[in-house]
C-alpha cells in the first residue's frame, strides 16, 4: 500500500515528495521524504507566470513539460534512494504547481501544471492528479481539498482541533469533537508569500529564516489596518485565494499611498503581523470554539510568526502536527498521496462543508502507467 505524494506550493520553492504506506491501522507511516529545489531558471519562470495577466504567458505549455519532468526526476530519485521498485508503488498523487486559481470567475477554473502523462510515462507509475477540478466541476472552490486527509488523521472526539497549514496561502480546517458537526476549512489569506517576496525584493534572500530580518523591525500599524481592511478578511467561507489576490502589486498599492517613509524591515514586520493577525482573526470569526491549534507547512518553521500567533490566539494552545504523528513539513504531500488512494478506490476527496461543492466525489483523474 505505497503511495507517492508530489506537491508545489505556492511558496514555489520546490517540489515535496512523500512515500507513504497506508497498510497500516493507525497513522500512515511516511517511509521516505524528499525536497527538490527548483533550478534558478525554473523559479523565474514560475515568478514570471506568476505575475503575467491570464491567457498572456506564452511558454505556459514548455513549463508544464519541464515541470513533469522534474516532479517524475523527484520520484525516480526518492526510489534509487530507498531501493525500492516502482512495482511496489500503487499510484502518485501529484498535485502539481498552481498556475491560475478562479473558482469565482464567471466559468471557474484552477490549473495546475506539471504534465502527468510525463509523470506517468518517465516513472511507470500510474498518476492521479487533476484534483481540484472534479470539485469546482461540482460547483466547489477547488480548494482547500486538504481539510478531507485532516479529518481521516486529526480528528479527536474529545477536543475541538483546527489544523493551520501556513504555506505561501494559508489555510485551516476546524475539526469539531461532535462528529455531528461539519468540517470547515478555507483559506485565511496570505502566508509566507507577501514575505517571502517583499524579502526577495529588499535583500535577494528566498525567504526570512526563523523570522529574523521581521523581528528586528516594528509593526506599522495604520499599514496593517490598511491591509486588513481588505474585504477577503472578512467574507464568510466557503472560500479560497492565491497568489492571483495577494501578492507585491497588492502591497506595494497600499505602501505608495502612505505618506511616510516606511523603513523595509518594518514592512516585513507589518506582514508577519498581517499574516499572524488574518489567521488568528479567521479562528475568532469563523471557527471560535476552537481548543487547540495544530501548525504544518514552511510558515511553522518561522520563529518569530508562530509567537505573534501564541500571542494572538492565547489561551488556545499551539502545537505542530508531529504530536499528532506526522512532520508538520510533510502534511500536504501526504495528503495527496492519501487523495491519490481515495480516487483509486472510488471514495470521494473533497467535503462540500469545506469547498461549497454540492456533492462530495472521488478527485482527480488517472492515468495508468
Amino acid at each position: 500500500m505505497y503511495f507517492i505524494g508530489l506537491m508545489s506550493g505556492t511558496s514555489a520553492d520546490g517540489i515535496d515528495a512523500a512515500l507513504v504506506n497506508f497498510d497500516t491501522d493507525s497513522t500512515p507511516d511516511i517511509a521516505a521524504t524528499q525536497h527538490t529545489p527548483y533550478p534558478e531558471e525554473i523559479l523565474r519562470d514560475l515568478i514570471l507566470l506568476s505575475e503575467a495577466e491570464e491567457g498572456s504567458y506564452p511558454k505556459i505549455e514548455t513549463l508544464d513539460q519541464q515541470l513533469g519532468v522534474l516532479f517524475a526526476d523527484s520520484v525516480n530519485r526518492l526510489l534509487r534512494t530507498t531501493g525500492m521498485d516502482k512495482s511496489q508503488i500503487v499510484a502518485i498523487g501529484s498535485h502539481g504547481h498552481t498556475a491560475r486559481h478562479d473558482p469565482n470567475a464567471s466559468k471557474p477554473f484552477s490549473l495546475q501544471i506539471g504534465n502527468a502523462s510525463t509523470i506517468t510515462k518517465e516513472t511507470g507509475i500510474t498518476t492521479v492528479s487533476d484534483f481540484r477540478t472534479s470539485d469546482i466541476e461540482v460547483g466547489g472552490q477547488g480548494a482547500p481539498l486538504v481539510p478531507a486527509f485532516h479529518q481521516a488523521l486529526f480528528g479527536s472526539s474529545k477536543t475541538n482541533r483546527t489544523i493551520c497549514n501556513i504555506g505561501g496561502i494559508a489555510n485551516v480546517t476546524y475539526l469539531p469533537a461532535d462528529s455531528s458537526q461539519p468540517v470547515l476549512g478555507f483559506d485565511t489569506g496570505p502566508g509566507n508569500t507577501l514575505m517571502d517576496h517583499w524579502i526577495k525584493q529588499e535583500k535577494d534572500l528566498d525567504f526570512d529564516t526563523g523570522g529574523n530580518w521581521a523581528s528586528q523591525g516594528k509593526c506599522h500599524e495604520p499599514l496593517l489596518l490598511t491591509l486588513l481592511a481588505d474585504p477577503y478578511f472578512d467574507q464568510p467561507p466557503p472560500k479560497s485565494t492565491g497568489k492571483e489576490h495577494f501578492n507585491l502589486d497588492w502591497l506595494e498599492s497600499f505602501i505608495d499611498k502612505t505618506t511616510e517613509e516606511l523603513e523595509s524591515v518594518d514592512v516585513q514586520t507589518t506582514l508577519a503581523t498581517l499574516t499572524a493577525k488574518s489567521i488568528s482573526k479567521a479562528i475568532s470569526d469563523f471557527l471560535p470554539d476552537t481548543q487547540e491549534i495544530y501548525l504544518c507547512g514552511g510558515g511553522n518553521k518561522n520563529r518569530y510568526l508562530v509567537s505573534l500567533l501564541e500571542g494572538l490566539c492565547r489561551p488556545i494552545a499551539i502545537s505542530d502536527t508531529s504530536t499528532l504523528g506526522i512532520d508538520p513539513d510533510w502534511v500536504e504531500a501526504a495528503a495527496f498521496a492519501w487523495l491519490a488512494k481515495q480516487t483509486l478506490e472510488g471514495k470521494p476527496g473533497n467535503l462540500p462543508s469545506v469547498t461549497g461543492a454540492r456533492d462530495a466525489v472521488p478527485l482527480g483523474k488517472i492515468l495508468t502507467a
